[in-house]
């Protein structure tokens, strides 16, 4: 009965986690949910990633969303219950790792911790980001490396080394969780392990290529995830990547600066007891943030794992429990607006200003009634999310603007690639986002001008979508569409094909 204790505590944090969560299930998509969403939507329909829509990203996530939406809907409700449940199994996989690693009271501590930690704001953790589903098969990998140390058996050390290879697949930086791995098996003098556990990490992405080649997809998939994501990975200075690390944690650090002083005395805590298993795994989860020097909030998801086990091992007994629990209510405390009091699209606009999250949604309502099913329709910006609620093939394959405008080789070809795509395709419905077309990040855009030549002769503006600095949003259809004067940069602008 003792042994079942611990359960009805951590069974008490996913009641928790799910209440938290619940409220938030229909927050807008934003961008990135867009792409893995619009991607796993083709997917459904037997469409392989990278051949009507192509991104930087490894299609690991895609394939996730696509297994979600199989089992609950193609909404966006069910895709943030997919994060509910991917939340979930990372919080026992947290708790059995503190257990086994420090005590029973740590593995709980850990598992709280972890339950309010990738749902903050800090993070923007209300989003459903590949990051979390790459930290839910690392950990499962690491699961099984440690149950592997118990027995020794070698199909443990395999399917650990598989997990790691399906983190990898949900996205690059997944990659350091498989070296971190096996610089333990290879610190801990298991040599001759090392290459079942390669052969079951290397396995996915072979798999992966395998699939993508017989589709017919290979090269768009090995330019975008490779050829140009080196490019896009070595453009920041380090004046840029330093600049970004202070603005990506300090937010967090001010929401949960409590249960981060508890992890930095859990790790001190290992150190001076020679535990390395942890504060390694945090080393390397910081390499992780690292490619591109970019520290997205988001990305931090990824060292969350190792933060909450480190607090969790400042827990090491019942007296030191009511020192975490304080943490623990004061992060929460900070956080209530979001959790707690915030509905969905306040939290969008909290998180992401005045992006056009919550616009996408009425925009791509009004397209999907006025078109049919074999319709195209095309985004002049980087809202792919209006893909996925209209449910609309892309007039071009690319999702994104920015990496036109970017300073890398390949920009001037993506920019008359894709406008050659529009002019061919011809869709029925364009959306523009005029402000994205001012970010020029250093790089020239054509696409402003030719959208001046050619969409006057060919296009008649229907719909604005008009965002005003206080959040609220205008709408306009139709012919009260052609008079209106949008007062905001940020609005939307929905066109029609003559």
């Amino acid at each position: 009965m003792k042994k079942m204790r611990p359960w009805g505590v951590v069974l008490l944090v996913l009641a928790a986690t799910a209440l938290m969560r619940i409220r938030l299930l229909s927050t807008p998509l934003e961008r990135d949910e867009g792409e893995y969403a619009y991607a796993g939507q083709l997917m459904l329909e037997g469409i392989p990633p990278y051949k009507l829509a192509c991104n930087m990203k490894l299609p690991g996530t895609y394939a996730a969303y696509a297994l979600i939406m199989a089992a609950f809907g193609e909404t966006t409700v069910a895709i943030h219950l997919g994060l509910l449940l991917v939340n979930a199994g990372a919080i026992v996989l947290i708790f059995l790792m503190g257990r086994k690693l420090f005590s029973v009271w740590a593995g709980l501590a850990a598992c709280a911790a972890y339950a309010l930690l990738p749902v903050g704001a800090g993070v923007l953790g209300t989003q459903a980001h590949a990051t979390h589903f790459v930290v839910l098969a690392a950990l499962a990998g690491l699961w099984m490396l440690l149950r592997f140390e118990d027995s020794g058996r070698w199909w443990l050390l395999f399917t650990s080394g598989v997990l790691f290879g399906i983190a990898f697949v949900m996205k690059q930086p997944g990659i350091f969780f498989g070296i971190f791995a096996a610089a333990y098996l290879a610190a801990t003098r298991r040599w001759t392990k090392l290459p079942v556990f390669l052969a079951g990490a290397a396995a996915p992405f072979a798999v992966t290529c395998l699939l993508l080649w017989w589709a017919g997809v290979f090269d768009r998939f090995w330019f975008w995830t490779f050829t140009y994501a080196s490019h896009y990975g070595t453009e920041n200075s380090l004046r840029d990547g330093l600049e970004a690390l202070t603005t990506a944690f300090g937010p967090i650090l001010e929401r949960g600066f409590a249960l981060w002083a508890v992890a930095a005395a859990g790790l001190w805590l290992a150190l001076r007891d020679r535990r390395f298993f942890v504060p390694a795994l945090l080393l390397c989860s910081f390499a992780a943030v690292c490619p591109g020097l970019y520290f997205r909030p988001h990305y931090v998801v990824l060292m969350l794992p190792a933060v909450a086990l480190l607090a969790g091992c400042a827990v090491r007994s019942r007296s030191s429990a009511g020192i975490f629990v304080a943490a623990l209510a004061i992060s929460l405390f900070l956080q209530r607006e979001v959790l707690f009091r915030m509905g969905p699209v306040d939290i969008s606009r909290e998180l992401y200003g005045l992006e056009p999250f919550p616009e996408a949604v009425r925009v791509a309502a009004y397209i999907r009634v006025r078109t049919r099913p074999e319709d195209l329709i095309a985004v002049l910006g980087s809202e792919p999310e209006i893909y996925f609620y209209a449910h609309r093939h892309s007039a071009t394959s690319f999702l994104y603007t920015e990496p036109m405008v970017e300073p890398q080789p390949f920009a001037r070809r993506m920019q008359d690639d894709m406008i050659a795509e529009l002019e061919r395709n011809q869709p029925a419905y364009l959306v523009r986002f005029p402000i994205a077309e001012t970010l020029s990040l250093g790089g020239e855009s054509r696409l402003s001008g030719w959208w001046s030549d050619y969409g006057p002769k060919h296009y008649r503006l229907v719909g604005i979508a008009d965002i005003m600095e206080d959040g609220s949003s205008e709408y306009r259809w139709d012919a009260a569409a052609e008079t209106y004067q949008p007062r905001s940069l940020y609005h939307l602008a929905v066109y029609r094909r003559n």
